[in-house]
């Protein structure tokens, strides 16, 4: 659709659970940032993705202002604790 781009959110572990997938589509306005991914997600789960959770723009970890393109995979990555 003209004036939007769709991009692929990649989720892990608790997100993806919460989702019941580690793929979900969004379609988002031309010109959308990294934090309008996020904050996509948290509208259709809001307690499952935190406020600024860490997030990789095709493969690198990304800025929350990177502007998305067409076809962008936005990983959501969930806390790891270890020991």
């Amino acid at each position: 659709m003209a004036g939007e781009i769709q991009v692929k959110a990649l989720l892990f572990a608790s997100y993806a659970d919460a989702f019941g997938s580690a793929e979900v589509p969004l379609l988002l306005v031309v010109g959308s940032t990294v934090g309008d991914a996020v904050a996509a997600l948290r509208a259709k789960f809001p307690a499952a993705v935190p406020a600024r959770p860490l997030v990789a723009l095709n493969e690198r970890y990304a800025r929350y202002d990177e502007v998305l393109a067409q076809g962008d995979e936005v990983a959501v990555i969930p806390p790891v604790a270890g020991g």
